[in-house]
């Protein structure tokens, strides 16, 4: 493996900003200091005026293998991940067969070992019928990022309605529990009533007030109430209402929460106005919804009682979703170029740099402990990225690399560049080519 010194770059980490220079030797970070001397054989890069973050870490993607593969595989999203400055993923169990066994859970960690440019995780799957299988998990805590309920938002199988079953879950998980939480019998009813007035007319605008903001907050309201009855380790993911906010809180620092919160990019920067001009292909679950519930997050956000970004990458055909409202899949593609929007957030002055890198890579390290990931620190891994804030991306056919082929950002020009992505001191990424000799590790998880 080869030896990096990066010269003369602004480090983003815990919180400053501070120009250093920067030593990766043998996958791991080995000094970050100013005039660093080394000897030996090395590569140097010239950092000056450019920013070296830590790798995103996305707690929540799609890359429907095995089963799916039509729309995605681990290869090529997380190459695209990669290439978005994103170096460990952790992937949820909604593939088919879906991962409600561990031997459908591991099969995928094997395919990952085999084909994933990124560090990888895979979140154990849940169903009504499962339990036991699912407590099994408790053995694996340091080698499984956790476990997945999909509570009333049903996904094949995979529906969790069963209190009996939510209930041994939460009161005997060792690992942390993540949920999607949108209320099926709600979303139900507002489906019949709107399909009673418009019939098949129904489109993607009406897509928030089918999975409406009642839905996600009487999910979430009951997640809540099953992780205090029994201390369990809850994380809820893609929050997108400012009625949900009221249920979080900010006075714990990370590190001492037991109920978290996720925010996904999207939620961030689109809203129900968006559906007029982008129409099925920002159609997901939950909905992106009025403009209000945008405010509420970025002040939840900034405010810290929404802990971690994300994204929710969720890669269909561009086939499927031409299909009308009804028949179209709900999931947008986003890995690729989530922190290039939180970075052009930043440039507008939505966020800083520093809070972008705690959200998108430290507050996840914290959050499911993972093991010596998502800080600049010596001794851990050099999981980095290098980006140049003067530098532009623009999206087009020939430089998404989902499988997919498509991007809601066809046509825009993000203000910064992602330039380096090292994964594990491996150069995996630089100026638009990948290096896949050395490929990620599956995270480990101090627990």
């Amino acid at each position: 493996m080869q030896n990096y010194l990066i010269r003369n770059i602004a480090v983003v980490n815990e919180g400053r900003t501070t120009v250093q220079d920067v030593w990766i030797k043998n996958s791991r970070i080995e000094k970050i200091a100013p005039n660093i001397t080394v000897s030996g054989q090395y590569t140097e890069i010239n950092g000056e005026g450019k920013h070296l973050l830590p790798g995103v870490i996305d707690d929540q993607v799609h890359f429907r293998e095995p089963g799916l593969t039509q729309k995605a595989t681990i290869y090529t999203e997380a190459r695209a991940a990669v290439a978005g400055g994103t170096t460990s993923f952790m992937e949820m169990p909604n593939t088919k067969p879906a991962a409600l066994t561990q031997e459908l859970l591991e099969d995928k960690y094997t395919i990952a070992q085999q084909h994933s440019l990124a560090n990888y995780s895979f979140f154990m799957g849940a169903a009504n019928d499962n339990v036991e299988e699912i407590l099994k998990t408790n053995a694996k805590k340091d080698s499984v990022c956790g476990v997945k309920i999909f509570m009333g938002s049903s996904t094949g199988n995979m529906l969790v309605d069963n209190y009996l079953t939510l209930e041994t879950v939460f009161s005997n998980s060792e690992l942390l529990i993540a949920t999607h939480c949108e209320d099926e019998k709600i979303i139900r009813a507002n489906m019949e009533a709107f399909q009673r007035e418009k019939g098949d007319q129904l489109t993607a605008a009406d897509h928030p007030l089918i999975r409406n903001v009642e839905a996600c907050f009487e999910s979430s309201l009951v997640a809540i109430q099953f992780a205090q009855k029994h201390d369990a380790r809850l994380h809820i993911l893609h929050i997108s209402t400012a009625r949900e906010l009221q249920l979080f809180g900010n006075m714990l620092p990370l590190a001492e929460k037991r109920i978290t919160a996720e925010v996904c990019v999207h939620h961030l920067h689109f809203t129900a106005d968006d559906y007029a001009q982008y129409g099925n292909l920002i159609k997901c679950n939950p909905a992106i919804k009025a403009p209000e519930n945008k405010t509420a997050l970025w002040q939840a956000l900034l405010d810290d009682r929404l802990d971690i970004i994300a994204t929710d990458h969720a890669p269909h055909t561009w086939e499927e979703k031409q299909q009308p409202y009804l028949q179209a899949p709900s999931g947008v593609p986003l890995v690729q170029h989530s922190l290039l929007l939180m970075l052009e957030h930043a440039r507008q002055g939505d966020i800083s740099i520093e809070k972008v890198v705690e959200k998108m890579s430290h507050a996840p390290a914290i959050c499911f402990q993972v093991k010596e990931r998502g800080f600049l620190r010596e001794g851990y891994f050099a999981d980095c990225v290098i980006v140049d804030l003067q530098g532009q991306t623009s999206v087009n056919k020939e430089n998404i690399f989902y499988k997919c082929a498509w991007s809601p950002f066809e046509g825009h020009t993000f203000p910064a560049a992602i330039t380096h992505t090292f994964v594990n001191g491996h150069l995996a990424y630089a100026n638009g080519v990948f290096n896949e000799n050395i490929l990620g590790q599956r995270l480990a998880f101090s627990r």
